[in-house]
């Protein structure tokens, strides 16, 4: 088995391990030897990956987003991970998304004219400009789902 499909295959085991395995069968509707299967390190099962719905499933019930991650890993891709589930308000929509939007970029815009009025962008201004920007970026993630799901 590549080293890759090791990699894969322990972080399912990791993310079926963190939701439970009885909860991972009712979420996903595999039996436990299927779910077995797609971490197994043995030859015979070496091509047998979970689904990515059913990845989607368990994520969304696990603690962390185990297989995400490791994916992610390996593309050299770094994720943010936040407790904040996404959609949490049933009621927002694209109108709430462009008002969020406009106050997220008024506010990283007072965060940029207060850290450049020195002419130097501390470490701590970077910071801060960092975690607005990433507040930013998650509102326009949001505006884009709402956009998705208005468009289907």
């Amino acid at each position: 088995m590549s080293t890759m499909g090791s990699y894969l295959k322990k972080h399912t085991e990791a993310l079926v391990k963190d939701v439970g395995i009885e909860p991972a069968c009712v979420l996903t509707g595999k039996s436990k030897a299927t779910l077995g299967r797609y971490y197994s390190d043995h030859a015979e099962h070496a091509d047998r990956f979970m689904p990515i719905d059913a990845v989607a499933a368990l994520e969304e019930a696990a603690s962390y987003p185990h297989v995400t991650s490791a994916l992610a890993e390996l593309k050299g891709i770094s994720l943010s991970f936040d407790e904040r589930r996404r959609n949490a308000n049933e009621k927002a929509s694209v109108n709430s998304d462009v008002i969020a939007l406009s106050q997220r970029f008024a506010m990283l815009m007072a965060e940029y004219q207060q850290s450049i009025e020195d002419g130097v962008i501390t470490v701590n201004e970077a910071k801060r400009l960092l975690r607005e920007t990433t507040n930013l970026q998650q509102v326009l993630i949001d505006m884009k789902l709402h956009l998705e799901e208005e468009s289907v």
